[in-house]
């Protein structure tokens, strides 16, 4: 329960900091849109540039303080609109001889207080109290001080019920105001050593962290300190709300004039009712509440980060609908925002004409939407890839990932078509489908080779020839996706010179090119150079086929499957299904189990001496293929003099006395040995124990 009860107090306070916040993003959005007039001449523009320059700079600062600070800060601003709001009151109780109709004038008409007489003036005293002792308790006041300021706001008050002439009562509310103003300075002077401190504070913190970790890791922190992403979502939520409430009133005042015009209020009002909830009317309020939505920088980036919090639920939805637990998979809560604000910087959004920004923001979010179908496809093909190859039978983990693959493929077949029924063809439309066919393209490999992965599943036997049509599949895939990027490119190309250019489509071109055409046509030779490479590597191995492969009494290593119809004998001595073999030399280039190299060049193969995993030394390339093992060797194929250290030495010399063994120790990937180790070992310990042991110290050295 004190748990429960601390979290949720936690949650509160962390509501209440973004709450704080997102006045100086108010702020700071108002002063960037606002304009002044440039021909007051030059004093009055650079005063105005200053004014504007000192309230960016304060809204920056109490957008960066920290918690404890920014409370108190707020505590000092609310005493002070307290304070102020009394003396308005005050003033302007005592400037008017009607009060109540001036008040219920300012009010907008509603009635806070009394008509008249004595309870109006008990109300408005009731007011001033609540004031006067908020005032206090936010300065904190001595207990005397505290009294006097609360006799200070109440003596105008008392001016008037005991009726005293116009000018004294004006006067009076004059010298409250200048005492109530002259102690807040006071008390706001006392609190500058503070001030002064915190921002000193605030500074050295700062210097410390970006002279240890760098400005980077600065910048991040601050960006979670002060919560942005949830600061700029509710500034730009509040601001839609608030826009929308106005219009909403707006459309209902103008909507009841008319009907008052036409005659009759009450047909006027049941009219306004049903135009409000029109499609009509909710369309060009959403329109509106859309271009408003994105007029400046700042809301631009509001809506990004409510984009950024759709999207992040998005991801954990079908993440959990499709049983993935990869935290790589959670990002699509970042990559969505930044890519509609890249796209909105590279279209400038925030500065078209109202139509054009709707039009522009309509298709952006179709752009965004392949790129998220793009995304999550990412996200299911992993998990597709994984049922498949581990062989899990059960419908209900299959069925997920197979719906999430269909509606994949039918969304963007959808989306094409609709785009094509309505508009004509143009360079944005090409992109929207290029994408589309892309996203489709990548579902099919994606299910073709689901699809051999599963028939190799309930397959009895081993099938050789999956590895390359896995291959095959994928690479035409790939191959198609790079033409793509091509296209892609030109497309932009030609958008940028002969529709709409800038230096932010001109960098999104040069990452495009560099990442999804140079970087992927590299990876993809590198992979057929690879390939190509390891096919060579196999078929320089001798090849075991019948009555040798019979009188093997082992397993693959790889795959602990039985040799069924061949084998590749390395030339340490080890047999390896030839696919098995092939896949582990994509990734190196050592034996799986003694770490010896498999392939040797031609030139240095006639000289070279080579380690089976038992220590000892084989014979040369020709001696392992001449036939099948002998007697007088062990059941591995292995010699028995081999197992001896004096037999292995002489063996080394024999293929070439000590330029043999220096071609051992360099063909040797993982262990080094030393000459009169091999000389000087005892003959009683085995070869594996010394094996294991020189292992291990050489990996702890």
């Amino acid at each position: 329960m004190a748990s429960t009860q601390a979290r949720l107090g936690q949650q509160a306070l962390a509501l209440l900091d973004v709450a704080l916040r997102v006045p100086c993003i108010f702020t700071i959005d108002v002063i960037f849109n606002s304009y002044y007039d440039q021909g007051s001449g030059w004093a009055g523009a650079t005063g105005k540039v200053l004014v504007r320059v000192l309230g960016v700079l304060i809204s920056t600062v109490v957008l960066l303080l920290s918690q404890k600070a920014l409370f108190k800060f707020y505590t000092l601003f609310l005493a002070v609109l307290l304070g102020l709001a009394a003396v308005l009151i005050n003033y302007y109780a005592t400037s008017h001889v009607d009060f109540y109709s001036a008040y219920c004038k300012a009010a907008l008409g509603f009635r806070l207080l009394p008509r008249n007489g004595t309870t109006l003036w008990l109300g408005m005293a009731a007011v001033q109290l609540m004031f006067g002792i908020g005032y206090v308790f936010l300065l904190n006041l001595q207990s005397v001080f505290a009294a006097l300021v609360v006799l200070d706001i109440m003596i105008p008050l008392w001016g008037m019920m005991i009726e005293l002439p116009a000018d004294v009562r004006h006067m009076t509310a004059v010298v409250s105001g200048l005492a109530l103003a002259l102690n807040t300075a006071v008390c706001l002077a006392m609190r500058l050593k503070w001030f002064y401190y915190s921002c000193r504070y605030v500074y050295l913190l700062v210097r410390h962290m970006y002279r240890i970790y760098g400005l980077q890791l600065l910048l991040e922190d601050t960006w979670k300190r002060i919560r942005f992403p949830d600061v700029l979502r509710m500034f730009w939520l509040s601001r839609v709300t608030a826009q929308a409430l106005i219009l909403v009133y707006v459309v209902r005042a103008v909507r009841k004039e008319s009907g008052d015009a036409a005659g009759g209020a009450t047909e006027g009002s049941s009219d306004a009712q049903g135009y409000l909830f029109s499609w009509d009317v909710f369309w060009d309020l959403t329109s509106n509440l859309i271009i408003s939505g994105c007029d400046s920088t700042l809301t631009v980036l509001g809506m990004s980060a409510v984009i950024s919090s759709m999207a992040h639920y998005l991801g954990l939805s079908i993440l959990a609908f499709i049983g993935s637990t990869e935290e790589e998979d959670k990002r699509l809560g970042f990559v969505a925002p930044v890519l509609f604000f890249i796209l909105a910087l590279q279209t400038g959004l925030s500065s078209l004409d109202p139509e054009e920004r709707l039009v522009r923001l309509s298709r952006n979010m179709c752009l965004l939407l392949t790129a998220i179908l793009h995304f999550i496809h990412g996200m299911t093909d992993p998990v597709l890839m994984s049922l498949s190859a581990s062989h899990v039978s059960s419908f209900r983990r299959h069925f997920p990932v197979l719906l999430v693959s269909v509606a994949l493929f039918v969304l963007p077949v959808a989306l094409s078509f609709t785009l094509w029924h309505h508009y004509a063809l143009n360079t944005w439309l090409f992109a929207v489908t290029a994408f589309c066919v892309e996203l489709c393209l990548k579902v099919v490999v994606s299910l073709t080779v689901y699809g051999l992965f599963m028939v190799d599943g309930f397959s009895n036997v081993l099938w050789e020839k999956l590895d390359d049509y896995v291959y095959y599949v994928r690479s035409t895939g790939n191959i198609i996706e790079f033409l793509f990027g091509v296209i892609m490119f030109g497309n932009g190309a030609y958008t940028m010179m002969f529709e709409k250019g800038s230096k932010i489509r001109a960098c999104m071109m040069c990452l495009h090119a560099y990442f999804n055409i140079y970087l992927q046509a590299k990876n993809g030779w590198k992979t057929f150079i690879n390939r190509r490479t390891a096919v060579k590597k196999i078929n320089s191995l001798p090849e075991v086929r019948g009555d040798q492969l019979r009188e093997i009494e082992d397993v693959c290593a790889i795959c602990y499957q039985e040799f069924a119809s061949s084998a590749r004998l390395t030339p340490c001595h080890h047999h390896f299904h030839a696919l098995c073999l092939r896949k582990w030399l994509y990734i190196q280039d050592t034996c799986p189990m003694c770490h010896q190299r498999v392939y040797i060049e031609d030139d240095g193969r006639d000289r070279a001496a080579f380690s089976n995993n038992n220590g000892g030394y084989a014979a040369p390339q020709d001696a392992v293929a001449a036939g099948p093992p002998v007697q007088g060797e062990n059941p591995h194929g292995q010699p028995v003099a081999e197992l001896v250290p004096n037999g292995a030495v002489a063996g080394a010399h024999a293929a070439g006395g000590p330029a043999g063994l220096d071609d051992l120790v360099e063909d040797n990937d993982s262990i080094e040995y030393d000459e009169d180790e091999w000389g000087t070992q005892n003959g009683s310990t085995p070869i594996e124990e010394e094996y294991i042991n020189d292992d291990t110290d050489s990996t702890e050295d």
